[in-house]
């Protein structure tokens, strides 16, 4: 097998996906209609309500939902042979992610670019809302605090990589003004792209001076920093800081996986791994679990992402500019993250399995695989970098891209700087995430809480703004600063993939209501049936031979109150649900069809 057949064939089939599926979500089933004024022209406050072109809106939603996941998750999952990835991600993500991310952000525009929770709220029920609501807080404290861990392993100790990423903020600054007065949105990008493209050519040299001494960080530094920038992209305008810095990484980003793309035309790289290994039943040094239910909790983002729901139902909604906007926007960003991670795992089972087994195992752990190393010096050597046991999937996708690289004849003396730039790119890939997140956090804290302390409520507030966004960065900051990537990242997996079946079961609410065919319901029933069940293997699973089982390294007790509070959690909506779509299916079609619209009058 070689690369060049798994990448035409996957963009072929999401190209006709989109298509075809994309077309028939839009015109048949939610039946998008463009004279309808969107939640961002009726509400337009300036702030969060501001109509935006689809194409800055497409690369804010594309870069705030495409986080650690699409990187991270395929380069663990590799562990169980090539196969599994790559299946799971073309079907999880042509059945499930595009038809959920599509739904939620569809659901929530039609009430008023409203939260998830309070959607939930008024389509299912107040039972429904709260339990979400209280799911969502969970999620979203735990997500952050998991891509901010992998951001921290990124920038720890690397000048380079925390300048250039620390620019891009007055960039986009510069770049939200510009545009903001003078409505010249071309020039803007331009400039502002050839900025951050100076910054990066510029990064190596600040390495050794007093300055690049003082952007050496540590973990603890890193850890307290992190919090306090999410904290102004969540309470500055939208389009002062967060819409333009994540427009103009949407560029790096695509630009980068292009790049990828276009290395492995000319490379032409081997698949060095077999479709299945040993690990299909379980007892990997990677993933402890078994191929099923992990391959679908490991790879997210990519397939079907819950945290996408946050985006979805968070500032997305509140941006779009026209309905129909809503197929390029979701369910084509769902698509491009596909790929995205499909080149990642591309570039983690191009290497050789015991190089790659040795980068993501301990040294402890590796020794008792019976395995040996083939390329890892030689790799460790043109970075410049110690290789073995730096888990976490970061350093296997800077290797691994970096091998793709350095293997085309005019880039083979640059392996350091292509290993530098990539971490430096996973490291805006993720903080992306984070200050979207951030200030869907912020949403939900005020929508949840508000209703307990009334002026939290206001969303037109500005201190009611500025204490739900502090609120939200002390929470995922305490367990950033006081966790691991061990510790959390492993209970993200579980909560993520139970938030995108909340979202599931709210698209299937709203389908059944607004569609003309009951059967239009199975877009979102088939891929919930699926998730959901996977979702309690495994947490039961986890909770059992991991979180509570004091003999395992990953014994917490913390971990597993969560997990299985967040399980009965999911429980309880789902019982709910499946109650409301009883006593909505009693209704004539027609008759409900009409209701809704008035519901939303």
């Amino acid at each position: 097998m070689n690369a060049i057949t798994i990448v035409i064939a996957s963009i072929c089939i999401l190209l006709i996906v989109y298509r075809l599926y994309g077309t028939f979500m839009a015109a048949k089933v939610l039946r998008l209609n463009d004279s309808k004024p969107t939640p961002a022209q009726k509400l337009e406050d300036g702030r969060d309500y501001v109509p935006t072109n689809k194409w800055v809106v497409f690369g804010h939603h594309f870069a705030a939902i495409a986080a650690a996941g699409p990187l991270v998750g395929p380069i663990l999952a590799a562990q169980f042979g090539y196969l599994p990835g790559l299946i799971w991600l073309l079907v999880g993500a042509v059945i499930g992610g595009a038809v959920h991310d599509m739904v939620v952000l569809f659901a929530s525009m039609r009430r008023d670019g409203k939260s998830l929770s309070e959607v939930a709220k008024e389509e299912l029920g107040p039972v429904a809302g709260f339990c979400t609501g209280l799911a969502m807080l969970f999620i979203i404290t735990i997500t952050m605090a998991g891509l901010s861990m992998v951001v921290l392993g990124a920038l720890e100790r690397n000048p380079w990589g925390t300048f250039a990423v620390g620019i891009t903020i007055p960039i986009a600054m510069g770049v939200g003004l510009y545009h903001k007065k003078t409505g010249n949105l071309k020039l803007a990008t331009i400039v502002g792209f050839a900025l951050i493209m100076v910054a990066i050519i510029l990064g190596p040299n600040i390495q050794g001076t007093w300055f690049g001494d003082l952007l050496t960080l540590e973990k603890s530094t890193l850890a307290l920093i992190l919090p306090i920038y999410a904290f102004f992209a969540a309470a500055l305008p939208v389009w002062l800081l967060l819409a333009p810095r994540d427009y103009l990484s949407t560029f790096m980003k695509i630009g980068v996986f292009a790049a990828l793309i276009i290395g492995v035309f000319i490379v032409n790289p081997d698949v060095q791994f077999p479709a299945f290994t040993e690990f299909l039943n379980g007892g990997g040094p990677v993933i402890a679990g078994p191929v099923w239910p992990f391959i679908s909790i490991t790879i997210a983002c990519g397939a079907i992402s819950g945290f996408h729901a946050f985006v979805g139902s968070g500032t997305t909604p509140k941006m779009v500019n026209r309905w129909s906007d809503i197929k390029g926007v979701a369910f084509g960003a769902m698509l491009v993250e596909c790929l995205v991670a499909i080149m990642a795992l591309i570039a983690a089972v191009s290497l050789q399995p015991g190089d790659y087994f040795a980068i993501n195992s301990t040294p402890e752990k590796f020794a008792t695989l019976g395995m040996e190393t083939v390329h890892l010096d030689e790799l460790g050597k043109e970075v410049g970098m110690d290789l073995e046991g730096r888990t976490g999937g970061a350093v296997t996708l800077a290797v691994g891209m970096t091998y793709i690289f350095a293997a085309v004849p005019i880039f083979e003396k640059l392996a350091s700087y292509f290993y530098q730039f990539v971490i430096l790119f996973e490291a805006v890939f993720i903080l992306t995430a984070i200050d979207s997140g951030t200030r869907v956090a912020r949403y939900l804290i005020q929508d949840f809480l508000g209703d307990f302390i009334k002026p939290l409520k206001r969303t037109d507030s500005i201190g009611a703004n500025i204490v739900a966004s502090a609120l939200a960065c002390f929470v995922w900051g305490y367990l950033l600063f006081s966790g691991d990537i061990s510790s959390v990242w492993a209970l993200f997996g579980v909560s993520n993939q139970l938030m995108a079946s909340i979202g599931l079961i709210v698209g299937a609410t709203v389908v059944l209501k607004i569609a003309e065919k009951r059967w239009y319901m199975l877009t979102c029933l088939i891929p919930l049936a699926y998730l959901f069940v996977t979702v309690m293997v495994a947490g039961y699973w986890m909770v059992k031979n991991v979180y509570l089982n004091a003999a395992n390294p990953g014994y917490n007790v913390l971990n597993g109150i969560l997990s299985i509070v967040m399980l009965i959690l999911g429980i309880v909506i789902m019982v709910t649900s499946i109650a409301k779509w009883i006593k909505l299916w009693k209704i004539p079609q027609d008759v409900l069809v009409k209701n809704s619209e008035q519901e939303v009058a």
